[in-house]
């Protein structure tokens, strides 16, 4: 039996001699490579974290200790230590999470899969033992991967900073070597009496002294005042040659390192360290995403970050690729226009390649800013760009909208500037859970004044949409997609005036004499429903719309194409059928059904409208096709509903036909 079987939690690790450990290491990133290789998942930050994170769990006493990991996909090595060793099912519906899961275990606590908010974590944790007698407990923050280009990250630790008392560890997991190790005789000499330096100037007896020092010298006359302004300033200059550390310790924190993020000794002295000083302190660990796996550490886009379904001997994908991505069509089309226009430029927020901004930044690098993870400043600093006359293009996933709310409302539309928002990865995403479905961008754009809203439903209107978005440039656009292969083009019957596509007529003409829902429209043939199909949802919607045909009930499936402002001839058609359907894959609580039935209510339509969309829950992980079976959002399910509703018993009930009563009772069809 290897080591890792024996690890049933923290604690076991205790017993392990540091041969022991190293061997555990080995084992656990085989155990990975082979499990991952068959689920797909984030290989390659969990490879960089083994020894960081064996080191964590033996010096610190988890879970009285928290230990918070930022964003949170770094966390698998802690699942193994933790008891979790059951990968087969990991992001699939009813396993593993591929973040912190408080279900699954005592030992996980931010469940949130957004980066930069560990370290407010931490502040409030910390705040919270202290009120309640409980400060000797630490708070073990894994950061990095990019996090702390997150302004939220600075904000909490100017806080956690301002109290020496809070025993808060911050580990800085710098795996894109942004601080260059050095190398050579001296520097390894140095290197080796660093840990010994680090033990003194953490020492509360050595911080005590300190502080004595100062104040005397503060409160003596000027010879000393000078004194102690000489000695500071030389202390600074030898501590920033000695280590990168000035602009932590300039805020107030403890610095300690940095150390080797692959030797396990060295990280846990480095750890015992600041656990001794009792105080904020950050642990600088150097580390390589990809640790110890060639194919992962010879990948140049991001070394494995995340992967699907590979050969663990190769790490070439297992399967052949599916059809084309959303990604890939933006991506073709936004260079192409980029090519065209001057003016348009990209940001992104540390996602070049996942948001298909890396053609557009090839051909033209000085017009893509990554401006890190930092969506506030993405979305005001676009408002700026479109002031200095050109058209910014911010690509973020529709998830990460929620963050720039404030700025896409009171920076971009009030100004009505011309900046295009394209969210990848909207509506259901599947494997990676509750906080990375883009399920609300739809309902928060929904009050943002001035704001257009397109949905494209399949690769061609990806493309004219996106090139009508950057033809606005008086007010914010706003154009999502969903993740993975396009599906089939549908293309439409007609196309009405005001730019909406009818889909689909289907068993219409069957209702002689309805003049008043004829009259509404201004056309002969009226139909039972108007399914309102918005971006992803068409294929879903021709389909209800064929199994009602099966039960003698017509349709009308119509795409807005541009769901906000909400076109005219959806209205009109609204009035012309007996009841509206509007099926979309966010949420349905303020989501563009809601929005619709508000402008039929304001144009004196009063025709029944349901609303089918997601629920406002947060939904766990599965595939796409899981998840929408689990909430309803299935063909039959709402071809089932709406023959109810046409038939008068679910509400809201269609509008009766000229001289028939609505039913009340009645057995409904199987379909």
């Amino acid at each position: 039996m290897g080591i890792l079987e024996s690890v049933e939690g923290p604690r076991d690790l205790a017993r392990l001699s540091a041969e022991d450990l190293a061997e555990l290491a080995g084992e656990i990133r085989e155990f990975l490579i082979r499990n991952v290789a068959q689920t797909g998942g984030h290989l390659g930050p969990n490879l960089g974290v083994v020894e960081l994170t064996l080191a964590i769990h033996r010096v610190f006493d988890s879970p009285r200790d928290s230990i918070v990991f930022d964003t949170g996909h770094q966390s698998y090595v802690h699942k193994l230590l933790t008891g979790r060793k059951d990968f087969s099912s990991l992001r699939k519906e009813g396993g593993l999470s591929g973040y912190p899961s408080r279900a699954e275990s005592e030992h996980d606590i931010v469940e949130s899969s957004h980066a930069s908010s560990s370290l407010s974590w931490a502040d409030g944790i910390s705040r919270a033992r202290q009120l309640t007698g409980e400060g000797d407990r630490y708070t073990v923050v894994v950061i990095g991967d990019g996090a702390l280009t997150g302004g939220m990250a600075w904000e909490a630790i100017n806080n956690i900073a301002a109290d020496k008392r809070r025993r808060v560890v911050i580990v800085v997991n710098d795996n894109g070597r942004s601080y260059a190790p050095t190398v050579g005789g001296i520097a390894d000499h140095l290197a080796s009496l660093r840990p010994t330096i680090d033990r003194v100037r953490t020492a509360p007896a050595y911080e005590s002294l300190l502080e004595l020092a100062k104040r005397r010298l503060k409160e003596g006359g000027p010879v000393a005042q000078l004194v102690y302004k000489s000695l500071h300033a030389t202390k600074k200059g030898i501590k920033d040659w000695w280590a990168p550390q000035g602009m932590f310790e300039d805020l107030g924190l403890k610095y300690v390192g940095p150390v080797d993020g692959h030797d396990e000794r060295a990280l846990e002295e480095a750890l015992a360290t600041a656990k001794n000083y009792a105080g904020p302190v950050i642990v600088h660990a150097l580390t390589e995403k990809g640790h110890g796996y060639a194919p992962a550490r010879n990948h140049e886009a991001d070394q494995f970050h995340a992967v699907g379904v590979i050969d663990p001997e190769t790490g070439e994908p297992a399967e052949p690729g599916g059809g084309t991505s959303w990604t890939s069509v933006f991506a073709d089309e936004i260079a192409a226009i980029a090519d065209e226009r001057e003016d348009v430029v990209g940001i992104t927020g540390a996602m070049l390649i996942p948001v298909g901004l890396h053609k557009f930044a090839a051909r033209h690098p000085d017009r893509v800013f990554d401006v890190g993870i930092a969506e506030q400043h993405a979305v005001a600093s676009a408002a700026g760009l479109a002031f200095g006359g050109l058209h910014p293009v911010v690509a973020v996933y529709a998830t990460f909208l929620n963050r720039a709310y404030d700025q896409l409302l009171m920076d971009v539309a009030l100004h009505r500037a011309g900046v295009t928002l394209v969210l990848d990865r909207a509506g259901v995403t599947g494997p990676d859970g509750a906080s990375h479905h883009g399920q609300w961008d739809m309902a928060l754009v929904q009050s943002i004044p001035g704001l257009h809203l397109a949905a494209p439903r399949d690769a061609t209107r990806l493309r004219e949409e996106l090139r009508e978005a950057v033809a606005v440039d008086d007010a914010p656009t706003v154009v999502r997609f969903s993740k993975g292969t396009v599906g089939p083009e549908t293309e439409a019957i007609e196309r009405l005036a005001d730019g909406v596509d009818v889909l689909a007529r289907v068993g219409q003409g069957t209702h002689d004499g309805d003049e008043g829902a004829a009259g509404a429209a201004g056309t002969a043939d009226a139909a039972d429903v108007l399914l309102v199909s918005v971006g992803a949802m068409s294929e879903t919607a021709l389909e209800v719309s064929r199994r009602l045909a099966q039960q003698g009930i017509s349709s009308t499936v119509v795409d807005p194409r541009w769901v906000l402002p909400v076109p005219h001839s959806v209205i009109r058609l609204a009035a012309a059928h007996r009841i509206v359907v509007c099926l979309e894959d966010g949420v349905r609580t303020g989501g563009v059904g809601s929005r619709i039935r508000q402008e039929m209510r304001a144009a004196g339509v009063d025709t029944a409208l349901n609303e089918v969309g997601l629920p406002a829950e947060f939904l766990d992980h599965g595939t796409r096709g899981q998840v929408l079976e689990r909430v309803g959002l299935t063909p039959r399910q709402i071809a089932h509903d709406i023959v109810a509703q046409v038939l008068g018993t679910k509400v809201p009930f269609a509008r009766p036909l000229p001289g028939q009563p609505a039913p009340t009772t009645g057995s409904l069809p199987q379909l």
